[in-house]
């Protein structure tokens, strides 16, 4: 047997046995205890998996997921509802604001499960947030309203905040993303300078004042599109801190993330 056809059977029998092993992982997860934190029934995989081959459903039944998504377009600038796919609503038109893209509102439904997330360390409903985040993604991408980023950037955590809490969520939405979209990840060209108080203890004109400087580039960058990661967008303060150091490069910014917490009203 010659070296080349020896490689290649290696080759096979590690990919074989890999493939088990997936397999093999998915169904002991499938048969573990998993509830949904909302509704707190058991979670049935039922076509979960076709859509997702070798995922396991956790953290959300596919009911409460869907309920909690948006069942009818939103505005990527303001986050009002409108009646058709588009980009923006006739006010933003005007301004045209920077693309605020999510799945859901964080007030009708995944609040408490997002803030679990970061303040809990409770991540089992990431991955099936973070997979609808990719799908309306994607659908906004093949209807043209959005161009594909050329590279995912995570909101970065202050040294002190990711020490205290052990994780950056920006990071593990990102990198999900990263997996599903085949968009790489460049998590070493923006930090966080000033270890800021947490945003949601603060009013809008506080957020501003908090966040301003609070970022920089460490490094010049040559990418004309770039797509910001976060967990949730609020008065969108953060993000366009971050997007301002962008345009000093020439840099198109848009924004992703599990769920926007839209001004009161906006969804009536």
């Amino acid at each position: 047997m010659s070296k080349l056809v020896f490689a290649n059977k290696i080759s096979d029998l590690v990919k074989s046995s890999k493939s088990l092993y997936q397999h093999a992982s998915v169904v002991l997860l499938g048969s573990l205890p998993n509830r949904c934190q909302l509704c707190q029934h058991r979670i049935e995989q039922l076509d979960y998996q076709q859509l997702f081959p070798r995922q396991v459903l956790s953290g959300i039944c596919q009911a409460c997921l869907a309920a909690s998504l948006y069942q009818h377009e939103v505005c990527l600038g303001c986050g009002c509802s409108i009646p058709q796919l588009q980009a923006y609503c006739g006010k933003c038109l005007k301004h045209t604001p920077m693309l605020v893209i999510a799945p859901c509102s964080y007030h009708q439904g995944l609040g408490p499960l997002i803030a679990a997330i970061k303040y809990q360390q409770q991540c089992a409903p990431l991955n099936a947030i973070t997979q609808q985040l990719a799908i309306r993604v994607s659908q906004l991408i093949e209807h043209k309203l959005i161009r594909a980023p050329q590279v995912l950037i995570p909101v970065p955590l202050h040294p002190n905040r990711l020490r205290q809490r052990g994780f950056n969520q920006a990071w593990l939405i990102a990198h999900r993303l990263s997996k599903l979209l085949n968009i790489p990840i460049d998590d070493t060209c923006l930090t966080r300078v000033v270890d800021t108080v947490p945003q949601a203890e603060l009013s809008g004109k506080q957020r501003r004042e908090n966040c301003h400087n609070a970022f920089q580039l460490s490094k010049a960058v040559s990418y004309q599109r770039v797509a910001l990661i976060d967990d949730v967008v609020t008065t969108g303060t953060t993000v366009d801190e971050i997007a301002r150091l962008f345009s000093q490069q020439f840099t198109y910014v848009q924004t992703w993330c599990l769920a926007r917490a839209e001004a009161p009203g906006l969804l009536d």
